[in-house]
């Protein structure tokens, strides 16, 4: 599939921070500027019958690294203690859906370790927008070799797949605008087969994944707002290589969509818009999977491209609890060349031509901030358009939850 599209994030303007100081002969008259005002506290009376502060609990919050504020002296906040408490922080919404990654950064020295499990289940075959019968997908003529018109249907077809990934997500913030991750995966698929002849079979294959590292970069950081790059790249650690002897008796390789990894260096690149109001955050992430290089068995996973969107709406007035609703494009090209062991016209699975296809998903979930600082995560997806190259399993549901904790 040739370049599809580019995502194009706003830039939201935000005030800048101007301290107003208090005249120095008695009490700071109000003030029109949206800044906070800033007054010297041994000038100033503060008569705590006139001042609520009941809608504001700093419990949870250290002060100690900003004690600049003395009784009798003439110091003022610094715009670091205005930072810690702005709106973008102590609340659970500032991390994105459970799907996805590289939406936030931590401060330099922070680590944050995080276990995630996601699955996805696809049941029944799709050509383009089309549901296929499990006789229409046999019947389905393929390419031999891949690009040229096939002469025989296939012998078997796949009719589900489970995917279950277990990922653990280390980072570290290097600086406060700058944090380093690693993530190290562990994948399940399973596979169901329905023959020519009316029989079944399955297949399945497990072990590590591609590995996922990189960096964060906060390239703008707003009093309300937000803007990270993430450079992201992933290791061929996940085995393409690896043999089973169902059906046929005899070893042979598994197909493409049950393989391990992709078996070259992948570009994983993405940028992520985050904006913060007082009871929701919303957030904007195009994100792109670009394979580099053609493996050892003479082919290359083809390109991906993904534009998402989400509101999270914070539920409780301790902003511990929030739900998310999500919206997600997904565009994906065929295969590059062509593994030599498998043959494609036995199976869909093993022809490259039949990979890439549009997606368009919806995701819904919660999270919750628990009281020791830990975050669960869940979310649920649905596609609500599926548009498929030549005849594929088609998704039905993916689920995605995680458990973080920084320290």
């Amino acid at each position: 599939m040739s370049s599809r599209l580019l995502v194009i994030f706003p830039l939201l303007a935000c005030f800048s921070l101007v301290p107003v100081h208090a005249q120095e002969t008695g009490a700071a008259s109000p003030s029109d500027s949206d800044g906070p005002v800033v007054a010297a506290i041994g000038d100033i009376d503060v008569d705590e019958e006139d001042h609520d502060h009941s809608d504001h609990d700093h419990s949870d919050h250290d002060h100690s690294d900003h004690a600049d504020i003395a009784a009798g002296d003439d110091e003022v906040w610094h715009v670091d203690a205005w930072h810690e408490h702005s709106i973008k922080h102590d609340r659970v919404d500032s991390h994105a859906p459970a799907f996805l990654m590289g939406d936030h950064v931590h401060e330099a020295g922070e680590w944050m370790v995080e276990y995630k499990y996601a699955s996805m289940f696809m049941d029944g075959n799709r050509s383009g927008t089309t549901r296929l019968t499990d006789q229409q997908a046999l019947d389905f003529i393929g390419t031999v070799p891949p690009g040229t018109p096939g002469v025989t249907a296939y012998g078997a077809t796949p009719i589900n797949m489970t995917m279950q990934m277990h990922m653990i997500h280390i980072m570290r913030g290097i600086t406060d605008h700058v944090t380093a991750y690693v993530m190290p995966m562990w994948m399940d698929n399973t596979m169901d087969h329905r023959r020519r002849n009316g029989t079944y079979f399955t297949t399945n294959n497990s072990g590590f994944g591609d590995l996922n590292f990189g960096a964060l970069w906060r390239i703008y950081d707003g009093c309300s707002d937000e803007l990270i790059v993430n450079l992201r790249f992933s290791a061929p650690t996940g085995d393409i290589d690896n043999v089973t002897s169902i059906p046929t008796g005899s070893p042979s390789e598994f197909p493409y969509p049950m393989r391990l990894g992709h078996g070259t260096w992948d570009a994983r690149p993405a940028i992520t818009y985050r904006s913060y109001g007082e009871r929701h955050s919303f957030g904007l992430q195009g994100s792109f999977d670009l394979p580099m290089g053609i493996n050892d068995s003479d082919y290359r996973v083809g390109n991906e491209y993904r534009a998402t969107a989400w509101l999270s709406y914070l539920l409780d007035c301790e902003k511990r609890l929030a739900a998310t609703f999500r919206i997600e494009g997904l565009w994906r090209s065929n295969y590059v060349g062509a593994d030599p062991q498998l043959n494609p016209n036995l199976i869909s699975t093993a022809d490259p031509d039949m990979r890439g296809g549009d997606y368009l998903n919806l995701g819904y979930g919660m999270m919750y901030m628990l009281r020791h600082g830990g975050r669960l995560n869940v979310e649920f997806t649905n596609p609500v358009v599926q548009n498929l190259r030549g005849v594929q399993l088609e998704t039905d549901w993916s689920f995605a939850a995680s458990y973080s904790k920084a320290f």
